[in-house]
C-alpha cells in the first residue's frame, strides 16, 4: 500500500508540475509570438500609411516615436511592396530595401498573399498587408526572420528549461517522498503487526473458553448460555484468524509463492462441492469454465478466492435463485466472474464501500449469515497479489456481480 502511495503522489506532484509548466511556457510564447506581430504590424502600418516607403524622420513630430520605434528604425528594416491592379496583376514592384527577394520570388509572395483574405498575415517568413489604393492594391512584406528565429529560441530554450525543471522536481520528489511518507508507512506497519500479534494472543484464550465450554456442557448437559458461549467463541475465532491472514497477506503479497498452474482445473475443483450446498438451500448453480486454462500464481489463493465468491453469493441470494460462475479468457486476460439474485436492491453508493473491511450492504443479517464482512476484502488483497483487477456491480440493482481480471 505504502509503494502505490508513493507512486500516486509522485504521479499526483509531476502531474502538477507538468500542467503548470506547460501553462507557463505557452503563455510565455504566446506573448512573445503577439509582440513579434505587433511589431511588425506597426512597421507595416506606418510604411502601409506613406506609399511603402518610410518617412523622414523628422525629430520635432516624432512620428516614429509615437510607435515606440527608433531613428534607426528605417535602416534595420527590411522589406519590400508590391503594386497590384484590381486584377491581381504585378503593376510595380520596389526592392530597394532587401537584396535576398529577386522580381520573380517577389510576386509569387504577391500572388500568395491576393489569394489570401486576411488584410493581414505570413508568407513564408514575411508578414505582409494589404491596402487598398485608387488604382489597385498596395502589398508591402516585411521580413521577419530575425524575429521569428529568435521566437523560435526562445520557445526551444523555454521547453528546455521546463523539461529541466520537470526532471529536477521528479528528482526531489522521488528523494524525499519516502522521508514524507515515513509516519504513515509506520503507521500502516504498526496496525499490521498489531493486528497479527493481537490475533495471535487472542486465540489461546479463545481455546481456554472453548475448552471449558464444552467441559461444562458435558458435566451439565445442553445449555442455552454455553451454547451461546460456543457459537461467538467461533465466530470470534473465525473473524480472529481472516484478520491475522488478511494482514499477511498484505504483508507478503510480494514474496508470495507463484507457479504456472492449471486454473480451470483449480477452479472446476473449487465449485463442485457448493453445488451440493445450493440445491439443499434450493439455489441453482451454473458454472462456465474454458478449459486448458494456466495461470501463475498461487494455486490455494485462487481457490480461496473462488470459494469466498461463492460461499458469498449463496449468503445473499433468495431462495429458488441461480447463481452463476464464468471463467474464460479474454485478450490478454483470464476473466472470472460471479453473479449472484440479491434479496433487496444494492444501491450505487454501496458499491463503492464492498470491498472496505468489515462493511456489509445489509446489516441486519449479520447474525443470520454469520459472515464478518471481511470476505471481499480478502479477495481484494489476492487479486492484488497476483496483479490483477477486482471489480463489482449491481446490474440491474436486484443482482450482484463481481468481476476479476488476471494478465496472463
Amino acid at each position: 500500500m505504502i509503494r502505490k502511495l508513493k507512486r500516486k503522489f509522485v504521479a499526483l506532484a509531476m502531474g502538477a508540475m507538468v500542467v503548470l509548466l506547460t501553462l507557463i511556457v505557452i503563455g510565455m510564447n504566446v506573448i512573445t509570438y503577439n509582440y513579434v506581430v505587433r511589431e511588425a504590424d506597426r512597421i507595416l502600418i506606418i510604411l502601409a500609411q506613406n506609399e511603402g516607403v518610410f518617412l523622414d524622420f523628422d525629430a520635432s513630430k516624432n512620428v516614429l516615436g509615437r510607435y515606440h520605434m527608433s531613428p534607426e528604425t528605417p535602416y534595420e528594416t527590411r522589406y519590400f511592396s508590391i503594386f497590384l491592379n484590381s486584377s491581381g496583376e504585378v503593376v510595380s514592384t520596389d526592392l530597394s530595401n532587401i537584396v535576398s527577394v529577386d522580381q520573380e520570388t517577389a510576386a509569387a509572395y504577391a500572388q500568395s498573399a491576393w489569394e489570401k483574405e486576411d488584410a493581414r498575415g505570413f508568407v513564408g517568413q514575411f508578414r505582409y498587408i494589404k491596402r487598398q489604393e485608387e488604382a489597385g492594391w498596395r502589398i508591402i512584406f516585411l521580413d521577419c526572420r530575425r524575429r521569428l528565429d529568435a521566437f523560435q529560441q526562445f520557445l526551444l530554450a523555454s521547453s528546455g528549461m521546463a523539461l529541466a525543471g520537470l526532471l529536477v522536481v521528479f528528482f526531489v520528489v522521488s528523494l524525499f517522498v519516502g522521508k514524507m511518507l515515513e509516519p504513515i508507512a509506520e503507521s500502516d506497519e504498526k496496525q499490521k503487526r498489531f493486528i497479527t500479534d493481537a490475533g495471535h494472543e487472542m486465540k489461546t484464550p479463545l481455546t481456554i473458553i472453548q475448552t471449558n465450554a464444552d467441559i461444562l456442557e458435558m458435566e451439565l448437559g445442553e445449555n442455552e448460555c454455553l451454547t451461546d458461549i460456543t457459537q461467538q467463541t467461533k465466530r470470534l475465532r473465525s473473524l480472529t484468524d481472516d484478520l491475522v491472514m488478511l494482514a499477511r497477506m498484505e504483508e507478503s503479497k510480494d514474496s508470495m509463492r507463484k507457479i504456472e498452474f492449471p486454473i480451470s482445473e483449480v477452479v472446476a475443483e473449487t465449485v463442485q462441492p457448493f453445488r451440493a450446498l445450493a440445491a439443499r438451500q434450493d439455489k441453482e448453480l451454473l458454472s462456465s469454465i474454458q478449459p486448458m486454462l494456466t495461470l501463475k500464481g498461487n494455486d490455494q489463493a485462487i481457490q480461496q478466492l473462488v470459494t469466498i465468491f461463492l460461499d458469498n453469493a449463496l449468503k445473499y441470494s433468495p431462495p429458488g435463485s441461480t447463481i452463476t460462475l464464468d471463467m474464460r479468457k479474454k485478450n490478454k486476460m483470464i476473466q472470472l466472474s460471479v453473479q449472484n439474485e440479491t434479496e433487496s436492491v444494492i444501491a450505487p453508493e454501496q458499491i463503492v464501500h464492498v470491498f472496505d473491511r468489515f462493511y456489509r450492504t445489509d446489516a441486519s443479517r449479520n447474525s443470520e449469515t454469520g459472515g464478518h464482512g471481511i470476505g471481499l476484502s480478502i479477495a481484494q488483497a489476492i487479486v492484488a497479489a497476483h496483479g490483477g483487477k477486482i471489480h463489482a456491480c449491481a446490474p440491474d440493482g436486484a443482482s450482484f456481480r463481481i468481476l476479476v481480471s488476471f494478465p496472463i
